[in-house]
């Protein structure tokens, strides 16, 4: 049995991005959380005003053999705007960063090339920055957010903020990555 590996990406609301992920094969765990700050311990509260230099992030525990790391990097790039700085959607905030928290450097050498490959090849060219502006730094620490956080999409489907920006990104997981979408147990 291989041993799972973690990607920590911040794209702005963690309840967004958990529940894009949590629909790829391969996915084992899928945890919002926070990175990148420097208080120790932090709350939500504390994290969305801004105070704290956190960005919220899921830290996604995934199959290697079944689910490549380049993948999960192709999705978040598809599911959130990398060109916007502090800022997806209605949410606004250093907190709401575009974000990559590499693990070690095989991870960093891949997402740089990554980003650097999407630049070169225009991907973002009809957007008004078309720039990618996502922070690249290693993971210093995860911080695993308020339990009422963890799988939030799941337990609040009928919340007007899921159905207005979770619900479009696990349609588009669905639909244009069904190759690597987890199949249902319905």
């Amino acid at each position: 049995m291989t041993e799972t590996a973690k990607a920590t990406l911040a794209g702005g609301c963690f309840w967004c991005i958990e529940a894009a992920f949590e629909e790829l094969d391969g996915v084992e765990e899928v945890t919002s959380g926070y990175a990148g700050g420097h208080t120790e311990n932090p709350t939500y509260r504390q994290v969305c005003s801004g105070s704290t230099g956190h960005a919220e992030v899921v830290q996604v525990e995934y199959d290697p053999d079944v689910i490549a790391y380049e993948d999960l990097l192709e999705v978040f790039f598809r599911i959130h705007d990398p060109t916007t700085e502090d800022r997806q959607g209605p949410d606004v905030g250093s907190q709401y960063r575009s974000a990559v928290y590499y693990h070690d450097d095989e991870q960093k050498d891949i997402v740089e090339r990554f980003v650097h490959n999407l630049q070169q090849g225009g991907e973002f060219d009809s957007y008004e920055n078309d720039e990618i502006v996502t922070e690249i730094e290693p993971l210093e620490e995860f911080w695993v957010a308020e339990e009422k956080h963890q799988d939030y999409y799941d337990k609040n489907p009928n919340d007007r903020y899921c159905q207005f920006h979770a619900e479009p990104k696990v349609k588009k997981v669905r639909e244009q990555f069904a190759s690597k979408a987890a199949q249902s147990d319905d």
